[in-house]
Order: structure tokens, then C-alpha cells, then sequence
């Protein structure tokens, strides 16, 4: 899977303008963010921002940073939406 592709995916699933949440649920932990992890990473993510901002007439909230690392969430939160 292409990082192309995997924005594909994001835009397409979530709201880039809502503020800390998503869904019903709301709150700073349920933000969106788009992760890169080189500077061409960085560099397609930016231009794909730039060109989502033109669909949306409030401005998108979703946070774009560099990926630090990552800790897999405890196995009692693993297939959250599965488990309803």
C-alpha cells in the first residue's frame, strides 16, 4: 500500500476539519493526524493538505506531523469497532 494510497483511505473516512474528534466520540485522544516518516512522505502529505483545504470551506484540523513511535494500545482497546 502506497502512502498515496493510504491518504486515499484517510480523506475519504474522516472529517479533516473536526476539532479533536471524530464520530460521536470527542475529546483530544480521538484527533485526526497524518503521519510521515521521510521528507517525501512529508512533501506529498503537505500537497495533498493544500489540495483537500480546497473542499472544505472551514479550515482542516487535522494535525500533520512527523511519526515518533508507536505503542500499540493495550489488548483489551484492540478491534474496538469490532466489539462495539
Amino acid at each position: 500500500v502506497s502512502y498515496d494510497n493510504l491518504l486515499d483511505v484517510f480523506f475519504k473516512r474522516v472529517d479533516p476539519t473536526t476539532v479533536n474528534g471524530q464520530g460521536n466520540d470527542f475529546g483530544r485522544q480521538y484527533r485526526t493526524g497524518v503521519y510521515y516518516h521521510s521528507k517525501e512522505q512529508e512533501a506529498v502529505a503537505r500537497a495533498r493538505f493544500t489540495d483537500e483545504q480546497l473542499l472544505y470551506s472551514k479550515v482542516i484540523a487535522t494535525e500533520l506531523k512527523s511519526a515518533m513511535p508507536f505503542w500499540p494500545a493495550e489488548k483489551y482497546h484492540q478491534q474496538y469497532l469490532a466489539k462495539g
